[in-house]
């Protein structure tokens, strides 16, 4: 007889591996990379720093770091080839196809044929991965064909250099520094134990960065943030917020960007990013939409109890970098590569194939009926 199934359904709360890299909800709400609290990376350590730190379990040395950003400025510049693929994918594709789809690219014209290049490979994709979404977002939309180089010295530089065509200052390059060492890694979530699962078959560090990407586009994983902006820049004001919001919960209507499937009491991210939301509003005299989300924030707390997680004070901060809406979650994936190519090596190092098992729940054990027989 079929046994009756226990919920398992999604993994949840089940040990699926080790790791060294990181620890998410650690007394309900920590985070640590490496052992570093990500309040004190956040606050210190530059992006570059945090994805040495992922690659190599250790922050680097002023020398190491100087050579890691080198290799980093070396990487920047995307191929011609590269650059004609970008070119034929239409304005109104999904940003992170683009991504999935440059990605993909990069691993044909310059494949991994030796795990023994693994790193060189990673740092590839963490110079390229800003380049890729800023020409072809230049290029489907404005008919511009930019430089994929620049002379910024981080990649968060690099990113709003080529985005917004002009150099960026040191406040929105040190939030974007803030933004992406936020999501550089969280555990075995969606896209990176996807990314695990194809290592352990020991394919190339593409395809398996190319599934993370394609796991991250769903919108139960990445996205959060774009249908946050959606939902604050829909309000003119914080009362009409707090209005709206009300309506929304007594509609029964799901609200992006609050709560988490890991943390208890709070995202240690939020407060970062919100403070940072903040900064960059003060800076430009624009709190509208740091007021908004406030009282946004406020309401689901009030009301239900809910936290606001990483992905809603980036709304507006993104927004007030100059970043379009649609390229809040390519963000995700130009940090994120950090983490996920640090799990690929880790999996590789100590590897065993991914191979769970599912309890059946289908038909009971039957016999094969002809096809003149089967007369429904």
């Amino acid at each position: 007889m079929v046994q009756k199934p226990n919920d398992s359904r999604g993994l949840h709360g089940q040990v699926a591996g080790t790791t060294a890299l990181c620890t998410v909800g650690a007394s309900g709400s920590g985070l640590t990379y490496c052992g570093y609290d990500i309040t004190d990376l956040a606050a210190q350590a530059s992006f570059e720093e945090v994805a040495f730190l992922l690659q190599h379990g250790e922050l680097p040395s002023q020398t190491e770091l100087t050579i890691f950003k080198q290799s980093l400025a070396e990487q920047r510049t995307l191929s011609p080839l590269l650059c004609q693929v970008l070119e034929r994918i239409p304005k109104d594709a999904n940003p992170m196809d683009v991504m999935r789809t440059g990605c993909s690219v990069m691993g044909v014209l310059a494949p991994e044929h030796s795990f023994a290049d693994q790193e060189q490979h990673a740092i590839r994709m963490l110079a390229q991965f800003p380049a890729i979404c800023c020409y072809w977002y230049h290029f489907s939309h404005f008919g511009t064909r930019i430089a994929t180089h620049s002379q910024a010295d981080s990649l968060g530089g690099h990113f709003l250099t080529l985005l917004n065509q002009r150099e960026a200052s040191a406040t929105e390059v040190a939030a974007m520094h803030a933004s992406l060492i936020l999501y550089a890694e969280h555990e075995f979530n969606a896209s990176t134990f996807a990314a695990r699962v194809a290592a352990s078959t020991l394919t190339d560090i593409y395809s398996a960065v190319t599934g993370a990407i394609g796991t991250l586009r769903g919108p139960l994983h990445g996205g959060a943030n774009e249908a946050a902006m959606a939902l604050i820049d829909s309000f003119a004001s914080p009362d009409e917020a707090e209005i709206g919001l009300l309506a929304m919960l007594a509609a029964k209507e799901k609200i992006m960007g609050f709560g988490h499937a890991v943390y208890r009491t709070n995202d240690p991210r939020n407060a970062i990013i919100k403070a940072w939301s903040r900064k960059i509003g003060v800076a430009k005299n624009d709190m509208n939409l740091f007021d908004i989300s406030e009282r946004c924030e406020t309401v689901m707390w009030r009301e239900k109890k809910l936290f606001a997680n990483a992905d809603f004070y980036h709304a507006s901060a993104y927004h007030l970098l100059g970043i379009p809406t649609e390229l809040f979650t390519p963000i995700f994936v130009m940090s994120r590569v950090s983490g996920w190519t640090a799990h690929i090596k880790e999996q590789r190092s100590n590897n065993r194939i991914i191979r769970p098992s599912a309890q059946y729940i289908g038909a009971e054990p039957r016999t094969y009926t002809s096809l003149s027989m089967r007369n429904r």
